[in-house]
């Protein structure tokens, strides 16, 4: 709808040049790396909103938690101890973990648990990424309050690919629950329905004044008339993409993922759970206050989902505002439709890389992975109030007809590293067991998949290119698909089914966008590609929590290659035990 390439902006002079230097430096030694030590303290903190105070997990006693700051080739080790009364895991969501896949944090894939009352410290270097990352709870639905900002500025003495902002702003959006979020996915679980959706959204934590009872605690995000702003914008919502407004600003988006991106020029943003967007704002509007708001892009036809609004504040500090603009309501954005996917696609095709790149074009691996929702019909002699989904049914989700789940005993890493049987196999189906109509009518009789722990193996060094194919089963939708361990090419998205004799002539193998989680368009397809260079035992799963609760996931394992560099570290000897 609103998005167009600005070649004009002065940021393009600056960005090419400065992207240059920064490759070619990027080939020097790490030099003055720092380690950098945290205590992250996993406890229930009191926290009132919408007018109702309740308990909720925290880090730190922080809503949201703690913002860490790094630059490129830093060390990060973070002490994590469970006061809680659940089991918790941090995931250091898209930072490649080279060869330290035990801190990766998703449990039961590379480690157990940290059960309350145990510690687990996270070790690992932040190798070649710039730009914004962020860490999270992942274990059960604790992320919906256990999340934070992970800043990643260049090495000492290097500098960003475009003009230095005066500021920069972290803004993590979130959603809330009036209960407790892990009631919510249990009673979920228990009867077979979909959980509730949530009361607000957030911005850093709070609703802002179009709620109940949160307008003083709105969040203020100043600036100056004239000078330009650095907004690093993360969707670190449990269950819902989000698009994104500041009233009568444009913005100039300039990385995503922690890569940089060729800069262009828009009035929306559209980000999927697991998605950061590095935006330029310039403060060119008559000073006054702006809203800066989200809302829900839901996809998905007939399914539920929470239609607010939640806002923030651009204020400018100016002093011909400051008597004018407190008197004053901010200016509201104009918001897209919940449904306006044309707008969403819009936003996710403008991402190129900064510049050519070397995209692997020897593919070891060309796999098909059909994605989508599914229904299981109610078990024999299980009662009906377990049964509460459509039609007296159990939701479910699957990729090529395999719905993930997660081991108990042991990590999925441990039993790769140590050999242990049983845990999973390794006949994840590289292509959907039976061919049909993806995005079509689908036939009821594949509708219910089979269970299982199955992963793809493959060898160290190998190419693979896989085609996401999300299906109509019950319904289509959008779903943010992140891969562990890895950055990766998107090379084309579609609607429809993808057909390789027609959309292979789509793909962009010149300066295709590197990212860790994939917007799959609702009814459509993405294709990815990406080189196994990384061992270990790496999740990929829709980013939506409530599908990777239902099972949207596998893994794939990858092999040690040749020598020290290429082979996974031993497990830390704090790694905690089922």
């Amino acid at each position: 709808m609103e998005t167009s390439k600005n070649t004009s902006n002065p940021f393009y002079c600056f960005f090419y040049i400065l992207s240059f230097l920064l490759l070619s430096m990027s080939e020097m030694p790490i030099t003055n790396a720092k380690v950098h030590n945290h205590n992250f303290v996993v406890q229930a903190t009191p926290v009132k909103r919408l007018c109702k105070s309740h308990k909720i997990i925290t880090v730190n006693g922080m809503y949201p938690g703690p913002t860490l700051e790094v630059q490129n080739g830093d060390t990060l080790v973070v002490n994590v101890v469970n006061k809680a009364r659940y089991n918790v895991t941090i995931h250091w969501h898209g930072v490649r973990q080279i060869r330290t896949g035990w801190a990766d944090g998703p449990e039961f894939v590379t480690q157990c648990p940290i059960r309350p009352g145990k510690s687990y410290t996270y070790r690992f270097t932040i190798q070649g990424q710039e730009g914004t990352l962020w860490w999270h709870a992942h274990s059960s639905w604790l992320r919906a309050t256990v999340y934070g900002a992970l800043i990643i500025r260049p090495k000492e003495g290097e500098s960003y690919p475009f003009p230095k902002p005066k500021r920069e702003t972290a803004l993590l959006l979130g959603e809330w629950w009036n209960k407790n979020p892990i009631d919510v996915v249990r009673q979920a679980t228990r009867t077979g329905a979909a959980p509730n959706v949530s009361d607000a959204y957030t911005i850093n934590g709070q609703p802002g004044d179009r709620y109940n009872c949160s307008g003083k605690d709105t969040l203020i995000v100043p600036i100056d008339s004239g000078e330009t702003n650095l907004l690093r914008v993360v969707n670190s919502a449990l269950n819902q993409q989000l698009f994104f407004r500041v009233a009568k600003h444009k913005f100039t988006v300039v990385g995503a993922d922690a890569s940089y991106v060729k800069p262009f020029t828009t009035s929306v943003l559209m980000l999927g759970p697991g998605q950061t967007t590095d935006v330029l704002i310039t403060a060119d509007q008559p000073p006054a206050k702006y809203y800066i708001a989200a809302r829900a892009y839901a996809s998905a036809q007939g399914a539920p989902f929470d239609n607010t609004t939640t806002t923030a504040i651009l204020e400018y500090k100016s002093a011909s505002c400051s008597a004018k603009c407190n008197s004053t309501k901010p200016h509201m954005p104009r918001m897209p439709a919940f449904n306006d996917t044309a707008t969403a696609t819009s936003f996710t095709t403008k991402f190129r890389s900064p510049r050519k790149v070397e995209v692997p074009t020897k593919i070891d691996h060309n796999l098909f992975f059909a994605v989508g929702l599914g229904l299981n019909n109610c078990p024999r002699g299980v009662s009906r109030s377990r049964c509460q989904g459509p039609n007296g049914t159990r939701f479910t989700a699957s990729m090529n007809n395999v719905s993930f789940v997660l081991p108990s005993n042991f990590s999925m890493l441990q039993a790769h590293q140590q050999g242990i049987p049983g845990v999973f196999t390794t006949d994840f189906p590289a292509n959907p067991p039976r061919k049909f109509d993806y995005t079509g009518n689908v036939s009821r009789s594949l509708w219910q998949p089979i269970t299982g722990t199955k992963v793809y193996r493959l060898k160290y060094g190998e190419t693979v290119q896989l085609v996401l194919q999300g299906t109509s089963i019950f319904t289509a939708e959008n779903h943010p698909i992140h891969l562990h361990g890895y950055d990766f090419y998107i090379l084309a998205e579609g609607f429809g089914n993808f057909n390789p004799s027609r959309d292979t002539a789509k793909f962009n193998l010149v300066d295709p966008p590197l990212r860790n989680t994939a917007s799959l368009p609702v009814g459509g397809w993405t294709v990815i590609r990406f080189v196994a260079d990384n061992p270990g035992v790496w999740l990929l799963h829709c980013h939506l929590d409530v599908h990777i609760t239902w099972g949207l996931a596998m893994a794939f394992v990858v092999e040690n290659g040749a020598g020290e560099l290429q082979t996974l570290e031993p497990p830390p000897a704090d790694l905690p035990v089922c």
